[in-house]
């Protein structure tokens, strides 16, 4: 089963207009803007949709601490569309929607829809850096500090779910769904990629009691790790309140800047994810402060050391 990787995430919120402020101000494009939601889409065409939590037409909420309805994983063409329904029509109920798409659920309840990607191709240059030692990368005369650049996501890059049976819930997405474990957190859970992408992971897993299960964040990659930091910048000077970092992770290696948003989860910029093929050995670690960040940063508004050193 090709599975590429997201395609969108849909979340049921308390308030639209909240939800669809904060998206405008993480960058994306608001497309399909109706009082019913609003659809945000990064530059390949994968998205995060905002409802109403009142809106009877998406999938129900799975309890009041959760409020994504559905995850969107798109696949490479119609054969493995018929190899997810067939698969997953052995023990659970399986919709086929009049657009073509397989939906069902996982065995942790999460509402799972698959269909032929959305994802576009797009034109972007990539972050590149002058090291000593090797040819120049950035040509002579270009500069790379831009304040004024402008950035949009480039790709809806992973989620992280709270699970009450890790083992239960990593079975079924490797077993049913042809995932593989990239990484793994010791006592509390695996990083998964799907057989269509290369990327780190498109899923991680947290073991947690049932009542918290529900989403720890999501994420949208970026150019790379000064587009993070310019992105994570601005978000904040628009008001937005820093989780988690900047820094790097270590088990995928991405930068990342993690953000508290109005969906009751995390909502991540991150860049530079490692890729793995099959050839690649997964680590284990206990999860520490160590283990899960190379290092971490702070961000502080922008200062000028003017005058002489200071003197005791």
């Amino acid at each position: 089963m090709k599975i590429i990787g997201l395609d969108s995430l849909l979340f049921g919120v308390d308030d639209l207009a909240t939800a669809v402020s904060y998206f405008t101000d993480y960058g994306l494009n608001s497309v399909q803007a109706s009082e019913r939601g609003r659809r945000f889409e990064a530059m390949d065409g994968t998205a995060v949709e905002i409802r109403s939590g009142a809106d009877k037409s998406i999938p129900a909420a799975m309890g009041p601490g959760c409020k994504l309805r559905q995850t969107v994983y798109g696949v490479a063409d119609e054969k493995d569309l018929e190899r997810i329904a067939t698969e997953l029509s052995k023990d659970r109920d399986v919709i086929r929607t009049n657009d073509g798409g397989v939906e069902s659920a996982d065995d942790m309840g999460f509402s799972l829809r698959f269909q032929k990607t959305v994802r576009r191709p797009f034109n972007a240059p990539a972050e590149v850096i002058n090291s000593p030692g090797v040819a120049l990368r950035r040509g002579m005369n270009q500069t790379a500090a831009d304040p004024n650049a402008k950035i949009q996501p480039r790709t809806l890059s992973h989620i992280v779910y709270f699970v009450p049976d890790v083992a239960k819930a990593e079975a079924f997405y490797v077993k049913r769904l042809g995932f593989m474990v990239s990484d793994r957190f010791l006592g509390v859970g695996p990083f998964l990629r799907p057989a269509g992408t290369s990327d780190h992971h498109t899923l991680f897993m947290i073991q947690t009691p049932a009542f918290m299960k529900g989403v720890e964040h999501f994420t949208f990659h970026v150019g790379g790790p000064t587009e993070l930091f310019l992105a994570g910048k601005r978000f904040t000077e628009r008001g937005h309140k820093t989780f988690w970092g900047p820094g790097r992770h270590v088990f995928g290696s991405n930068w990342f800047w993690y953000f508290e948003s109005p969906l009751n989860c995390h909502v991540e910029y991150d860049a530079d994810m490692d890729q793995h093929d099959d050839q690649w050995t997964p680590r284990e670690a206990p999860l520490s402060a160590d283990t899960s960040q190379i290092f971490l940063l702070q961000h502080r508004a922008p200062w000028a050391p003017v005058g002489p050193p200071h003197k005791d």
